[in-house]
């Protein structure tokens, strides 16, 4: 499958989702080598939208002015009807990944969970593969009508799929494309989209 060239939509809105990046950080999300993802940075470095932040970039003055014209330009173009009932779907499925996440980090007496019972972590596996298999249809409809969704799909099944070969790093991780990681920008994204703010979110009980 071939990959379509990051705009600078997202590469600018990568890089505001996580605040400073490097090279891998960036390569994953948007579907490049890490080779062309150092150059991209490289060159908005250059155009003043990007600044050095230790051994990575963060967004400067001037790309972030840049994006929020870009986020309201791309979000006038969606159909917000469409997009309001896909989000309302959305976010019953965000409430069984909050639960499945919890029963990842804590155990049921709310003590850490260590990971040292495997049929316990097992368990919560198969949740979240389930949860996988009902969401990804769901996200695939975001996609369709909001096209700068279009890699989420592939960044949860890439997620799924390291953890289906048993590395559980990929549940949570922060810095990695982790599944949650993943989630927590695709909720960013529909949020942004929809008009609303984390803030109004939380207060009806919907942020992640």
């Amino acid at each position: 499958m071939s990959v379509a060239e990051p705009t600078l939509l997202s590469v600018l809105r990568v890089v505001e989702l996580k605040g400073r990046v490097r090279e891998a950080d960036v390569a994953t999300p948007l579907g490049i080598a890490p080779e062309a993802a150092g150059a991209l940075l490289t060159d908005l470095e250059g155009a003043g939208e990007l600044v050095r932040a230790g051994a990575g970039f963060r967004l400067a003055d001037p790309g972030r002015a840049r994006l929020a014209e870009l986020l309201a330009a791309d979000a006038a173009t969606v159909d917000q009807p469409s997009l309001a009932a896909a989000y309302d779907d959305f976010c019953v499925v965000n409430a069984d990944l909050k639960t499945i996440v919890t029963a990842w980090q804590l155990r049921a007496d709310g003590t850490p969970n260590d990971h040292t019972d495997a049929a316990y972590d097992a368990g919560v596996l198969a949740r979240l593969a389930d949860l996988h298999a009902r969401v990804l249809p769901l996200v695939e409809r975001l996609a369709q009508v909001a096209p700068r969704l279009a890699r989420y799909p592939q960044r949860l099944q890439h997620a799924q799929d390291r953890l289906a070969e048993g590395d559980t790093t990929w549940v949570a991780r922060p810095i990695l494309d982790s599944y949650h990681t993943v989630w927590f920008e695709l909720h960013e994204d529909l949020i942004q989209l929809s008009g609303r703010t984390r803030l109004e979110e939380a207060v009806a009980g919907r942020a992640h």
